[in-house]
């Protein structure tokens, strides 16, 4: 009997911490894909949208990336419940991959310390500049 107690008082328990209190923060995406592109065609500017889904209001404490080139902003009053918010990035577009995490620091209770990795990946090419005044190669056999 004391088995069968203890057992049903772990599974309410258990049940209980589960149904955590508190703000939490749902992203549609925790990775922007930037794909192929080039600095002309291309601001650098995009954006992670999440909602609160828990019952307190959500604060963005800091959002911080992991060099200069790429400069986050995010919503600086807090999110209330059920609202939703977006975080902006814009990334300097310099050519090369694109590999880069956004740390975002939140009273959100659904992560650890309310700690969430946002991430960036893609390419920029260099854009082929053309001389006007350079005289085409021909074609070998021609």
């Amino acid at each position: 009997m004391k088995k069968i107690l203890l057992l049903i008082t772990l599974i309410f328990i258990t049940t209980v911490s589960h149904s955590q209190s508190g703000a939490k923060m749902e992203l549609k995406t925790d990775t922007v894909d930037y794909g192929t592109t080039n600095k002309n065609d291309d601001s650098g500017k995009r954006s992670f949208e999440f909602k609160n889904t828990g019952d307190a209001p959500l604060i963005i404490k800091n959002v911080k990336s992991t060099c200069g080139c790429t400069v986050p902003s995010w919503p600086k009053e807090p999110i209330a419940p059920g609202k939703t918010g977006v975080i902006e990035v814009k990334y300097n577009m310099s050519p090369g991959p694109i590999r880069k995490t956004i740390t975002v620091q939140s009273n959100a209770v659904n992560y650890p310390d309310g700690v969430v990795a946002l991430k960036l990946k893609g390419e920029v090419v260099k854009t082929e500049e053309v001389n006007i005044l350079e005289k085409k190669k021909s074609l070998p056999n021609q």
